[in-house]
């Protein structure tokens, strides 16, 4: 995370967002002879009201303490959603402070009991998208939902996942942009640090996405996958915090075709490990060759 250890992530952000703001989407003339893709610096201080030194500080490092006034007004300039004006905010607003000691994510003994009663694709992620548990369904549904598997890892360099999701541009989009939502200020998280090095060396389409600097969260919404076996499937995502870790759950609408491609789905699932067991029992009971 280069830009976020040089401790100038409001500068980054601010530069990153500028440049995706064309000057007509600002009510500004293109201008001929145009260096950068988005506004010009003096674009931005002139739209929002503050003199073009002051702006240039800003994305500098050199002033790191605007006003909530000022943080607005860029807000306003730049376009920004609800989400993104809350990150702005936040980065403003965050204070040196010493490296923080985090717990390891734990899942809870109740809710590995809950994940083998819920009939639906099921799972627990943590912070950075690592499966931590996840019961028989959400295996059928994804192999890549296993635990020890990275969902945004998988997503971005698994051909396999690639193919499983019918818009995989938009879903690399917001999982990379939720990643750096859920990483905010705490750059110094060696998880996040690991991850982001890992997919920066590896994928071309992460350090695009990461250089945009996109911010949203990826909580609620409907999916269209593309299963090997089941065929299309439309699923409804929620995400439920327990603890320090997500239950992610996946469901269809009921009794609609993706319900009952679920049903066959999951009696596959239960009759697989059976078969299985009841083959290594056989295998066991096979008289040895002498």
């Amino acid at each position: 995370m280069k830009d976020e250890g040089s401790g100038n992530q409001l500068g980054s952000y601010l530069r990153a967002r500028r440049e995706l703001v064309s000057p007509a989407q600002s009510g500004l003339p293109p201008g001929g002879n145009r260096r950068v893709p988005g506004l010009r610096r003096e674009e931005v201080a002139l739209l929002a009201g503050i003199s073009p030194d002051y702006y240039l500080r800003l994305e500098r490092g050199r002033d790191k303490n605007p006003s909530p006034r000022v943080l607005e007004s860029l807000a306003r300039v730049l376009q920004l959603d609800d989400v993104e004006r809350t990150y702005l905010l936040g980065l403003a607003t965050a204070r040196p402070r010493a490296p923080r000691r985090r717990r390891p994510e734990h899942v809870p003994a109740r809710v590995h009991e809950l994940l083998a009663h819920l009939q639906i694709p099921a799972f627990v992620e943590g912070r950075a998208f690592d499966v931590l548990a996840s019961n028989v369904m959400a295996v059928a549904l994804s192999p890549r939902l296993r635990p020890g598997q990275n969902r945004l890892r998988s997503l971005l360099l698994d051909p396999e996942e690639r193919a499983f999701h019918q818009d995989w541009t938009k879903a690399t989009a917001d999982f990379v942009a939720a990643l750096r939502t859920t990483i905010g200020d705490d750059t110094d998280n060696v998880r996040f640090v690991e991850l982001v090095g890992e997919l920066a060396l590896s994928s071309q389409r992460f350090r695009t996405l990461w250089a945009r600097h996109d911010v949203r969260t990826l909580d609620g919404g409907t999916t269209t996958v593309h299963h090997p076996v089941a065929g299309e499937l439309r699923l409804h995502r929620d995400k439920l915090p327990i603890d320090d870790v997500i239950l992610v759950v996946y469901y269809p609408d009921k009794d609609s075709d993706s319900d009952e491609k679920l049903r066959i789905l999951a009696s596959l699932a239960h009759t697989e490990p059976a078969r299985t067991a009841h083959d290594r029992t056989a295998h066991s009971q096979r008289p040895k060759t002498p």
